[in-house]
């Protein structure tokens, strides 16, 4: 007897995870100081939510960025700085980074993505037929979501949607 696929998911860093303030870029890191850079803040309620989710979707939980070699060093480093993976329970090694946007829908293909938390619609929308529940997070420019995309605006509500989804058996 064959058991059900338990879902897996992928999560952006910058403006889903880090805080980006007023900043236009994806995080503070562009343009700032180490230290500056550093000392970021997460979004609210994300590292409490990861936390949730690593454990509703036992530990199959990845975070996927596109940055630069620089932005990528400092993310690692803000990740260990803010002992986020000692927080959240998030293996180090389930973080994957790529030079291109249009590179993550490849990445959640690799790593059998059902679910993934961007702010980009244009990180999303080639995830079409690959990753099953696609949410946009925070505001976003446009009212209306392109099709298939949900908005999420916090991480309270993009908890809610992602532990029911990781309840439900999914397609292999």
């Amino acid at each position: 007897m064959k058991h059900p696929l338990r879902p897996t998911l992928g999560i952006d860093i910058g403006r889903v995870l880090i805080s980006a303030g007023d900043q236009p870029g994806d995080t503070s890191f562009l343009g700032s100081t180490e230290a500056v850079a550093l000392e970021t803040p997460p979004m609210p309620g994300a590292f409490e939510a990861v936390t949730m989710l690593v454990e509703a979707y036992e530990g199959r939980v990845h975070l996927v960025s596109k940055c630069g070699p620089g932005v990528q060093q400092r993310s690692l480093r803000w990740l260990a700085q803010h002992r986020f993976h000692e927080v959240t329970g998030l293996a180090p090694r389930q973080v994957h980074f790529c030079r291109e946007r249009r590179e993550k829908a490849g990445i959640a293909s690799r790593l059998g993505l059902h679910a993934f938390v961007d702010d980009r619609a244009d990180v999303l929308l080639p995830m079409a037929g690959i990753v099953e529940l696609r949410l946009l997070f925070g505001p976003q420019k446009h009212q209306h979501p392109p099709a298939g995309l949900i908005p999420v605006l916090d991480w309270e509500t993009a908890l809610g949607r992602l532990l029911t989804f990781a309840d439900q058996p999914v397609a292999s």
